[in-house]
């Protein structure tokens, strides 16, 4: 099937205890309000990510469109803040881990979505609080948004072969669904 990532988030490390107070009272871009949230936040403009920094050093990527984004966008992250707070290091080689991938795919047919809440197990489906389906697939561990349209979107997976499997096993069962196939699915998800 094929899909679209829209937005992977990543974890890394600055190497240091960072002062939000100051950085955010030196830089622009960040917003900092300790009482609402206990993050900053730095959105960037070149890649268009934002960047969550809190005071032990760790900061949340989020906004990328591949891998090359985030890393960039965690370099430039500790270069500003290297030139607020000297001890900080300017990391040459960016080590991050990617907690959660984000894509849109297309089943390219419609779905009754009525029928595949009663025929599927952890399947949610609720139209007068969400136009979608909520389709929890277990191995990969992943969620979809299943609209009637056909088109999907996925939350949850750490690597794009998890996204594919996740898909491809959740495409299948739908599927299945407008064959009249009946009973749980519960070995599929």
């Amino acid at each position: 099937m094929k899909y679209t990532i829209v937005n992977l988030v990543a974890s890394a490390s600055l190497k240091g205890t960072l002062d939000l107070y100051n950085l955010a009272m030196s830089i622009p871009d960040i917003e900092y309000e300790p009482e609402q949230f206990p993050g900053a936040i730095l959105k960037l403009r070149e890649p268009k990510v934002s960047m969550l920094l809190f005071k032990n050093g760790k900061v949340i990527c989020s906004g990328a469109n591949n891998e090359k984004e985030i890393a960039l966008g965690i370099k430039k992250a500790s270069k500003l803040v290297h030139e607020i707070q000297k001890e900080i290091p300017v990391l040459r080689k960016v080590t991050y881990t990617v907690v959660n991938l984000v894509a849109t795919a297309a089943l390219n047919q419609t779905v009754d979505l009525f029928q595949a809440a009663l025929n599927l197990d952890n399947v949610e489906y609720e139209p007068e609080q969400f136009p979608g389906a909520i389709v929890r697939v277990s191995d990969p561990k992943i969620t979809l948004l299943l609209f009637k349209n056909g088109k999907i979107i996925c939350a949850g997976a750490k690597t794009e072969a998890l996204l594919q499997k996740g898909l491809n096993k959740a495409a299948k069962m739908i599927r299945g669904i407008g064959k009249g196939k009946k009973g749980k699915k519960s070995e599929m998800l």
